[in-house]
């Protein structure tokens, strides 16, 4: 490890030099590349994390460049992963750091295997659903988790030790139904919210790699960098008040496979991914093969991207057997272009 490299985050009295050490042999799994993820991925690897694993389902779209921050034109023109982006970018910013890029959607068959190992799990995601599941997840694995959350200029975060403090469900009890809350798509998000709410979550990682739980207090922060407002909620009694089904009464409906969808509306893409009951293995220069005639087919190593006549509707298919079908965000029409050039 270099000294020089981190003299200035180790002169820092709240690291220092021991601190450094231990955030160095740190392990984190870092779910999502996109807004929020990115930012972190590039905190983290920047203060000389020991090894990180990242793991998202996307590839990177012009709409992306106003706000995440690892990606540029040159992505899109070569049409990569948001994980493999990443992973070149991050690993020219520091070659020090172990990088497990993971291009793949987060569900219940795969998130134990994507967190063993790891000290410390953040939420770079979009959608609650993919959040409950890394919830019951670091709680069945005992791992600390840092949820952070940005839409329009305000954002949350919330460090959760398992079985010490209170839980994501213990705070919203369930996925929020269509239209009780704001997302991407009706109040958009700027890109200094983002940096915000990563910093803060980055902070709280930094915090605990270092050995300074006792530095974190059990509040959610809430800021809004629009109107220059930040608040502490206190929940230090919240996980005793509520008598949580998951963290105290043990459920894990979304680990379990109980909750969850296997088709995902994207948040602010007139999109939709669809995922096969059952993780695939295509052959994509096979698939292309086959798709020659049914429109303008593009591939590279990590997807296949079929463009349909009219340029209304966009497939994306990934080996796994994955597509985002763009062009619509009826799940229906989704599923049936799906089954009509996926066929699987």
């Amino acid at each position: 490890m270099s000294d020089d490299r981190y003299s200035r985050q180790m002169r820092f009295a709240g690291i220092g030099a021991e601190g450094q050490q231990r955030i160095r042999q740190g392990r984190v799994l870092l779910c999502g590349c996109g807004a929020l993820g990115s930012a972190i991925a590039d905190g983290l690897v920047r203060a000389g994390i020991g090894f990180l694993r990242f793991v998202d389902r996307d590839f990177v779209e012009l709409s992306n460049l106003q706000r995440q921050v690892l990606f540029d034109e040159q992505d899109i023109a070569e049409q990569l992963p948001k994980a493999i982006a990443a992973e070149r970018k991050l690993s020219k910013i520091n070659h020090e750091v172990v990088l497990d890029a993971r291009v793949a959607d987060i569900d219940h068959t795969n998130i134990l295997e994507f967190a063993r190992g790891v000290d410390l799990i953040l939420d770079g995601m979009d959608n609650f659903e993919t959040r409950f599941l890394i919830n019951d997840a670091a709680l069945t694995t005992k791992t600390p988790w840092i949820y952070g959350g940005c839409v329009g200029s305000h954002g949350q975060v919330l460090p959760i030790f398992p079985g010490e403090t209170a839980c994501l469900r213990c705070l919203i009890g369930d996925v929020p139904g269509p239209g009780v809350s704001e997302t991407c798509d009706t109040a958009g998000v700027i890109g200094p919210a983002i940096a915000v709410v990563a910093a803060l979550q980055v902070v709280a990682a930094l915090k605990i790699l270092a050995g300074r739980r006792d530095m974190i207090s059990e509040v959610l922060t809430v800021v809004d960098v629009w109107d220059g407002s930040l608040r502490q909620m206190n929940l230090a009694k919240l996980r005793e008040r509520t008598n949580c089904p998951a963290c105290v009464g043990g459920e894990r409906d979304w680990l379990a496979g109980r909750k969850g969808s296997q088709s995902t509306v994207l948040c602010g893409r007139n999109a939709v991914q669809i995922s096969p009951a059952e993780k695939q293995q295509l052959s994509l220069a096979e698939l292309a093969a086959r798709l020659a005639s049914s429109g303008e087919v593009s591939q590279n190593p990590f997807l296949l991207r079929l463009t349909l006549p009219g340029n209304v509707h966009q497939l994306t298919i990934f080996p796994d057997g994955r597509a985002i079908i763009k062009g619509t965000d009826d799940i229906t029409v989704a599923r049936s272009l799906y089954a009509r050039y996926v066929g699987i």
